[in-house]
């Protein structure tokens, strides 16, 4: 969708803050965030598009004044409620609900260790459906505008590139994001010159490249 998170190549934005010598966690409770994100991905009750989905869908008004870990921390909140694994009622009030029984965690305290340190990267290898294109092909980003998900930024639609190389396959997060199905398709890495994203004001030595699914893409 046409959501807050969709801010690349928009003007007016301000500059992007450059941190030197960043920590990776500003407070403990980013920490926690983080450490409750694995541990509640262990259930498998969703997965990163829906993930990423749900934090597209935070009013813009909070997204734009929350930091990286609140809008991640409010996403959970929403995904524990909507895969009810646990009701508003226990979130607010810290206690379980009446009668509700108790669950063997899917990751225990002797896995932690081993489950953090192992590769984690979802959605590559799979079996799908042939190739659209080809390395050194023009193609033509879709002007679409779809209702949920998408990876397809806004400022490529329609916009003519070259596909610089195949990426191999991949769950199209469009669906994957409902749980609609992964419909696993090609994904390639597609150079589009600056100018024609943005017109003779970019300089002409510079370009961008987007990684984009077969179906985000026609021929030129």
């Amino acid at each position: 969708m046409n959501g807050v998170h969709d801010v690349g190549g928009m003007q007016d934005m301000g500059p992007i803050h450059i941190e030197t010598n960043e920590p990776v966690f500003h407070a403990r409770w980013e920490g926690r965030v983080y450490a409750l994100n694995r541990a509640l991905g262990a259930w498998r009750k969703w997965n990163l598009d829906n993930s990423r989905w749900t934090q597209e869908m935070l009013p813009p008004a909070e997204y734009f004044t929350m930091s990286y870990y609140e809008r991640w921390y409010h996403r959970m909140l929403k995904q524990l409620v909507e895969s009810k694994l646990l009701t508003r009622a226990e979130i607010e009030t810290g206690k379980p609900a009446k009668g509700s029984s108790k669950l063997t965690p899917a990751l225990r305290a002797e896995e932690v260790t081993a489950t953090f340190t192992k590769a984690r990267f979802e959605g590559r290898s799979r079996a799908g459906a042939p190739p659209r294109f080809t390395a050194g092909q023009r193609v033509r980003a879709r002007n679409i505008h779809p209702p949920g998900h998408t990876r397809l930024p806004r400022y490529a639609r329609g916009h003519v590139g070259t596909i610089e190389a195949d990426q191999g396959v991949f769950a199209l997060p469009d669906t994957n994001a409902a749980f609609q199905g992964e419909n696993p398709q090609h994904v390639y890495s597609v150079r589009f010159e600056a100018r024609e994203l943005w017109g003779e004001q970019a300089r002409p030595q510079d370009v961008v490249y987007i990684d984009m699914w077969d179906s985000y893409l026609d021929p030129a």
